[in-house]
């Protein structure tokens, strides 16, 4: 008689798992957050709702896992060319295309939206994936102050976030679109004010 192997669990938990973040990522589009349920996802996914209430709290924590899982780690951060400008604007740039992909715009508000109303998930965001997101562009503004390229008295956290703030307004609020051309000036204007004093 031949011997029977188990069944791996651990594989089988994550099949089930990505299948959940896919319906999630799925059904976030199709219905909106405010119709997205956790039994939906679930008979999208193929798993009873209690897997789902086994590994998650919430929609807004599965939501969450399945955005940011294959988000990159941003280890390669923002070049360093050695013109700041042209650095910037293309990471920028990249992310401007990012930001009008329908997959990544309904998660994406989504977890703004809910986070507003929720402090522990919004400090998840944050921590996960908007601070990472952040702390590339202080690197590389910091480098760029020790290069002479940025006035010594910037703060590179304030620096930051005068590139990446008027970005994310413009495109949570839809005042205006997100083009190269708008990422650019953005850039130019910020930078005009980091100049290094004469």
């Amino acid at each position: 008689m031949a011997n029977k192997t188990a069944p791996d669990s651990s594989r089988r938990s994550e099949r089930s798992r990505r299948a959940i973040f896919e319906a999630a990522l799925a059904l976030v589009g199709e219905v909106g957050y405010q119709k997205l349920t956790i039994e939906g996802i679930a008979s999208r996914a193929g798993v009873g709702k209690q897997t789902i209430y086994r590994w998650w709290p919430s929609k807004a924590a599965v939501l969450l896992d399945a955005f940011t899982v294959d988000v990159d780690d941003y280890a390669d951060g923002v070049p360093d060319t050695g013109d700041l400008a042209a650095d910037l604007k293309s990471v920028l740039r990249a992310t401007a295309d990012e930001f009008n992909n329908p997959a990544f715009q309904a998660p994406y508000r989504a977890l703004a939206v809910a986070g507003a109303n929720d402090e522990e998930l919004s400090r998840a965001f944050v921590a996960r994936l908007l601070e990472p997101g952040i702390q590339v562009y202080v690197d590389r503004l910091r480098a760029a102050q020790e290069a002479g390229q940025v006035d010594a008295d910037a703060d590179p956290r304030v620096a930051a976030e005068m590139l990446l703030s008027p970005f994310s307004q413009r495109w949570l609020m839809r005042t205006g679109e997100l083009t190269y051309e708008y990422v650019d000036t953005l850039v130019d204007l910020a930078l005009r004010g980091l100049r290094p004093r004469a």
